[in-house]
């Protein structure tokens, strides 16, 4: 028995726990952090529920839109919003309105 061999043997049983330790590990840190990780769904689903809202908000804004235009339809414009959208595009006030102006958004 040469002394070279001895660290060899010694070394031997701890390699191949080593490696599956390491193999582990990698696999491990990409389940959490890689692209399609835990942290990277998590995210996702955040994202899934900010885009709903937003979906819903955008929903509400086009029905109280569709519900104006269906007040201006060619057939029979209701009289209110005939005189709501001509006041707003030739910009006129009757002599007897209080004008309240509101800042836009």
């Amino acid at each position: 028995m040469s002394v070279d061999s001895l660290p060899r043997r010694r070394l031997r049983p701890i390699v191949v726990p080593l490696l599956g330790v390491a193999v582990l590990s990698y696999f491990g840190y990409h389940a959490i952090h890689g692209e399609r990780g835990l942290i990277a769904w998590w995210q996702l689903r955040q994202d899934i529920r900010v885009a709903e809202s937003e979906r819903a908000a955008v929903a509400a804004e086009r029905a109280i839109l569709e519900r104006r235009v269906a007040l201006l339809k060619p057939g029979h414009p209701h009289p209110d919003m005939l005189d709501e959208r001509a006041r707003e595009m030739l910009n006129l006030i009757g002599p007897d309105e209080v004008l309240i102006l509101t800042p836009d958004k």
